[in-house]
């Protein structure tokens, strides 16, 4: 990561400026006139680029899972949680937005742009060179488009850097949904073009690939396919992406042991598609916001009980140790077969002991991020935050399967094997003989939820699949869709006068 410290120290003079309607900070045309002198430059770019892309990781977490089914429940050490609440309660307001100024996700979008720009006329790159650039520029901005759509739905639509703040023309229209989803589309392809048949994966899975943007075109046609009315062409647009990456990508498969894909010793491995590096003493995960909001405190874990120890938690061995802001809700561990290895992998319950020796099951906690121990009894939760893995590739196959009619069995049963170990028993626990796979739609969607809590997915994915998912499993104010996108805080409503609040949401100040 050393790299990536010099990465910003170089281009630091690029990424200056005021803020424009949208905060894209423009970049100073004379520190631009200065760059792109050598690949050496536009390497270093394209590594700070990928490393702004990991600092809104936790915005990305926010947008995809916050508002789930996963949380509810306030946090059992008695903490304030300061406002948190308000995402699975799903009571944001325009007061309260939960995210302010699309996540500063146009920051990155503007740098985007000028990568493009800069990549594509330059004579310095090789043409292999700048097409790996290019490929990956496109699809980032895609993945960065494609959160704003599912978030705000209607968004402002950049595909020019920015270069000077023009006070007069600042304000700029949100395009609607339909248009952002054709503009997602189109970079996706410019991506796949641009990459062609190199599919090679650098950093340790830790920099886009195009089998990251196949696996973005996989998600977005599924979403195309189920919410704008895309239907089976679109299902089968996803699952050829798929397939391309199972074709083409060979050293790709599922982990033997569910707890090891999040392994600090684990890292690049090879379910892993593209994930955000952290190490140690570099980078914690979402810059500390992990521990921050979603683990419990030293001053009360050591008082409830460790079911696996039956005894008290013993800090020198348990010390993931934090602030719970967020909690998850403890009838999640309900939702897991006992026999399933995803439950002790993923989630923590503290409890107390009652008269009769019985445990009484009090909150529950992550468990998915271990860390790694550093010094003395301190723990660095440094852990790899995952976007796309081999896991969700079948699983969203699946669903694409499923849309067309086909059968998912073999990759709903890929990942059932791997959960349960020895066992596994296919008459019993194979598709299609659990209770819920009589409905294909909860059978996916159930599966999702046990194999990628805590990754920024099931908010999403109950979005995809239909309203009537998401007032069925949240807490949303039932047949309320309007409340489902985001609001657009009020600041960045003032600074783009052009901008009109998202539906649903009143305008600050109104009454």
């Amino acid at each position: 990561m050393k790299k990536i410290f010099l990465s910003i120290a170089i281009i630091s003079s690029l990424f200056i400026g005021g803020c424009t309607s949208l905060d894209m900070k423009p970049i100073s045309s004379i520190s631009d006139a200065n760059y792109w002198k050598s690949a050496d430059q536009f390497d270093a770019f394209m590594t700070g680029l990928h490393t702004r892309f990991r600092e809104h990781a936790y915005n990305f977490f926010l947008l995809g899972e916050a508002r789930s089914d996963v949380f509810g429940d306030l946090p059992f050490g008695g903490e304030a949680s300061q406002g948190m609440e308000r995402f699975p309660y799903n009571t944001l307001n325009e007061e309260n937005p939960g995210i302010s100024n699309y996540g500063k996700f146009y920051e990155n979008i503007n740098q985007l742009n000028l990568m493009i720009l800069r990549s594509s006329e330059t004579e310095i790159l090789t043409e292999e060179q700048k097409n790996y650039y290019l490929g990956q520029a496109y699809g980032i901005r895609a993945f960065y488009y494609f959160h704003i759509l599912r978030s705000w739905g209607d968004a402002v639509i950049t595909t020019e850097p920015t270069f000077t703040v023009d006070v007069s023309n600042m304000a700029k229209e949100a395009s609607p949904a339909a248009d952002v989803m054709t503009q997602i589309k189109a970079d996706i392809e410019a991506s796949i073009n641009a990459f062609g048949s190199d599919y090679t994966i650098k950093g340790q899975k830790s920099m886009w690939s195009k089998a990251a943007t196949l696996m973005l075109k996989g998600e977005v046609y599924l979403w195309s396919g189920k919410q704008m009315g895309g239907g089976n062409g679109d299902a089968t647009v996803a699952k050829s992406a798929l397939t391309d990456i199972q074709n083409n990508v060979s050293s790709l498969g599922l982990m033997e042991k569910f707890s090891d894909i999040f392994a600090y010793t684990e890292k690049g491995n090879k379910e892993i598609i593209f994930a955000f590096r952290n190490q140690l003493k570099e980078y914690d995960l979402w810059n500390g916001s992990f521990g921050g909001s979603f683990l419990p405190q030293r001053n009360y874990l050591s008082t409830y009980y460790d079911a696996a120890t039956g005894e008290k938690f013993d800090l020198t061995k348990e010390n993931r140790l934090g602030l719970i802001r967020l909690g998850i809700k403890k009838d999640n561990m309900d939702r897991y077969d006992d026999k399933d290895s995803r439950k002790l992998a993923t989630l923590k319950g503290a409890y107390n002991k009652l008269e009769d020796g019985t445990l009484d099951l009090i909150g529950v906690f992550n468990y998915k991020y271990q860390g790694v121990q550093d010094a003395g009894d301190s723990r660095s939760l440094c852990d790899d935050y995952p976007i796309y893995r081999y896991a969700d590739l079948l699983l969203m196959l699946a669903e694409a399967k499923a849309m067309l009619g086909e059968s998912p069995a073999e990759e709903i049963n890929a990942i059932r094997q791997r959960a349960y170990g020895e066992n596994y028993d296919s008459e019993t626990i194979g598709f299609p003989n659990q209770p819920n796979d009589k409905d294909i739609n909860e059978t996916i969607l159930e599966e999702r939820f046990k194999e990628f809590i805590m990754e920024g997915k099931r908010w999403y994915d109950l979005r995809r699949f239909g309203n009537e998912y998401v007032f069925e499993h949240t807490l949303a104010e039932n047949g309320n869709t309007d409340k489902l996108l985001w609001p657009i805080d009020k600041t960045t409503l003032t600074n783009n006068p052009a901008l009109n609040q998202t539906p649903g949401y009143k305008v600050a100040g109104a009454k």
